[in-house]
């Protein structure tokens, strides 16, 4: 079986880590968010893929390739109007002979659920969609099936509740499915969405639905990143290829890549991951689900605790990171302190989009772009965003919402 996978869309919620990045290459668990997707494939033997690509396409092809590094054969198909999820999917008509797999980019695919599909597609044929149960499905497309596993009805982002089953976005079509995506009509919203070509499908009974059961995540949002890490490497094995000085106390599993170099002194506990060439200590104190990537560095007397640490950035000296993302290319002034608590415990709120949104989560602690900067003895407060290129000045508080190349003296 050939897989499609959507990876065409700007990520404007993910801003702003999406600013400079496509949301397919950030990183996350070890490797960048489409490799995970993609090695739940090769590992299943779908090594065949189409990638639906759009914005800096260039990107995504120059990372991937032909991906044969990575045990599979790769193609692209350029989007260059974004019209829909249906007509994403339509755009693969030429290129696609039998059935397929189709995934949204960015929904965490693993071993549990591709073989959960599999299964469903055996023993029901093509038009089998995944579902998730969520705590509030209001905010998705929520999917009601009946007792044998024929879904019923389809409600994008219902008024009141009918079920807790979503659209998980891991389907299997048959080639059909773009004839009917030519039927489709254009929505409410303006886009010729899967969702009405499956309500076409499912008025002549032919939609099924499987729930797995293991962990589902929509990366929406920046924060959800974090989750989405603790997930990844809740499994992970203890793997040095790295360099791991002596007097290094590691209480947990510790993954590092080649040309990475653990100082003496530092402590690791939980599931920590070290990308290539990244310099740790001395003496510094790693724990949680934390991955750095490439050529970082988290210097003496530096503290980072359930984070994500993107590749060229520096947590270099007196300084404490928690439950953050970091982007690419930034650095932290000596005792830069990020505050991941609210003194009244309650849910961390965070703008997205212009909107003050709740993330759900108690601890959380700063989204920070690509090339901020920030003086020494700054503090950034509980749920602030720094765009890309924000500068924080020596002893400065930053708290709340900064836009790219923002100034705080």
């Amino acid at each position: 079986m050939e897989a499609l996978v959507l990876a065409a869309g700007d990520g404007k919620r993910m801003r702003p880590l999406t600013a400079n990045t496509p949301k397919p290459l950030l990183f996350v668990g070890g490797k960048v968010i489409l490799e995970h997707t993609i090695c739940t494939l090769r590992d299943n033997g779908i090594t065949k893929l189409h990638l639906l690509v759009g914005w800096k396409a260039k990107r995504v092809e120059e990372y991937f390739q032909d991906g044969s590094w990575l045990g599979v054969e790769i193609d692209y198909i350029e989007q260059d109007e974004r019209l829909g999820t249906a007509h994403a999917i339509g755009m693969a008509s030429n290129v696609i002979n039998d059935d397929f797999i189709c995934i949204n980019g960015d929904v965490l695919l693993d071993d549990v659920i591709l073989k959960s599909v599999l299964a469903k597609y055996e023993e029901k044929g093509s038009n089998i969609m995944t579902l998730a149960k969520v705590d509030d499905p209001s905010r998705f497309g929520v999917v009601v099936m009946d007792e044998a596993g024929k879904v019923t009805q389809v409600v994008e982002k219902p008024d009141k509740f009918i079920a807790d089953t979503i659209n998980a976005g891991t389907y299997i079509f048959g080639t059909d499915i773009f004839e009917w995506i030519e039927k489709t009509p254009l929505s409410s919203r303006g886009e010729y969405e899967i969702t009405t070509t499956l309500e076409m499908l499912i008025e002549q009974n032919r939609v099924f639905g499987v729930v797995p059961d293991t962990d589902w995540l929509d990366i929406g949002h920046p924060w959800d990143l974090l989750e989405a890490n603790e997930i990844l490497l809740k499994d992970a094995e203890d793997s040095r290829e790295g360099v791991v000085e002596e007097g290094v106390h590691v209480k947990g599993i510790l993954i590092t890549k080649k040309g990475s170099i653990i100082k003496s002194g530092t402590y690791i506990e939980g599931t920590v991951f070290v990308g290539e060439d990244t310099v740790i200590g001395p003496n510094s104190y790693i724990r949680g689900t934390t991955s750095i990537g490439k050529k970082c560095k988290v210097g003496a007397a530096s503290e980072v605790k359930n984070s994500i640490i993107m590749d060229g950035s520096n947590v270099p000296h007196h300084n404490y990171v928690g439950d953050s993302v970091i982007g690419c290319k930034c650095n932290l002034g000596s005792g830069t302190k990020v505050a991941n608590l609210r003194l009244d415990h309650a849910n961390v709120k965070m703008v997205s989009k212009g909107e003050l949104v709740d993330t759900g989560r108690r601890k959380l602690g700063v989204i920070m772009g690509d090339d901020v900067q920030t003086g020494i003895n700054s503090t950034l407060n509980v749920g602030t965003v720094l765009s890309e290129g924000c500068r924080v000045g020596p002893g400065r508080v930053a708290s709340g919402f900064y836009g790219p190349d923002s100034k705080i003296f």
